[in-house]
């Protein structure tokens, strides 16, 4: 029985994909653990008593597809759990960068001692593609700790409470070359898909940083594969097209990269986060009340003001 669920009277099925087939039969909830799952498409046919999809990620850009889409269930996110947490780990990103960490670490290896002179992040520019919750959360950390922060989102406008400025991701080639940290902290959708191309990698400043938490895809790799080497730019990166990153994969051994394991979200405890957030849910559900963090299927993400 989930934590905080009990003596609610519910029956609790519990399945892998190859299960779910036959478990979600006669369901009327179903919370999708595996956010890079296809197993719901898989099953749709079997489905149809299903009213509500909870999944305990903020993305769900693999969950939907046309029928769901065109479906009248109801699918939520983890919107806020993981906001604080993936914006302290960029926070860190961009001071590593700055920092020059990775060049310590190389030299601690070698046992090399070379003084150098690294960067202040005080009145660094950070532009923070991806308006949503994360992005707010980093671009108020990043704000404190004392850069200058933009964010770049479907419609550009003024004086935002948290970015300032936000600028049209659409155009997003002209707007990089602002900023010494371009983080991605947007949904994958069609828009954003292969957003950071070879166009926009050129026109970042020399010496900038590209940190991305969001989905590998919104990144072409191999335009990324290709600007590296001169080392104009360096990246950060949590998310990536394939994941677990196959061993043989040219990013491992890329110039001025750091390599994550889609970690950026995930502090101790983010399980029981996720757990008490799903059972809030399910009481508000039994009791006929609206559901939080429902997300808008046209648009793939929780709209902002909504919960």
């Amino acid at each position: 029985m989930p934590p905080g669920l009990e003596g609610l009277g519910v029956e609790f099925r519990f399945c892998d994909a190859g299960g779910l087939g036959e478990a979600v039969r006669g369901a009327r909830g179903l919370m999708l653990w595996d956010f890079f799952s296809t197993a719901v498409r898989d099953v749709w046919a079997e489905a149809g008593s299903v009213e509500w999809i909870h999944v305990t990620a903020a993305g769900v850009d693999t969950l939907l597809f046309d029928e769901l889409r065109d479906s009248d269930v109801v699918v939520t996110n983890a919107h806020g759990v993981f906001d604080r947490p993936i914006a302290e780990y960029v926070l860190g990103a961009v001071i590593a960068h700055a920092k020059d960490s990775r060049r310590s670490l190389e030299l601690q290896r070698r046992h090399e001692w070379q003084h150098r002179e690294t960067c202040s992040i005080l009145g660094a520019t950070a532009l923070i593609v991806g308006t949503g919750a994360i992005g707010r959360e980093t671009a108020r950390l990043l704000s404190a700790a004392g850069l200058q922060v933009r964010g770049a989102g479907r419609v550009a406008r003024p004086d935002d409470p948290d970015f300032g400025e936000v600028v049209a991701s659409s155009n997003l080639s002209a707007e990089v070359g602002w900023a010494d940290h371009v983080v991605l902290a947007a949904p994958l959708t069609d828009a954003t898909r292969g957003l950071v191309d070879a166009e926009v990698l050129a026109a970042m400043r020399p010496g900038s940083h590209l940190i991305n938490v969001a989905r590998g895809p919104i990144v072409d790799e191999i335009a990324l594969l290709n600007a590296l080497p001169d080392g104009r730019i360096a990246a950060t990166l949590d998310v990536f097209d394939r994941e677990p990153l196959p061993p043989d994969h040219p990013l491992w051994d890329a110039p001025n990269v750091t390599i994550t394991a889609h970690m950026s979200g995930d502090v101790i405890g983010w399980r029981d986060t996720l757990a008490a957030q799903f059972a809030t849910n399910v009481r508000r559900w039994l009791a006929g009340e609206s559901l939080l963090n429902v997300v808008d299927k046209k648009l793939g993400y929780v709209p902002t003001g909504a919960r």
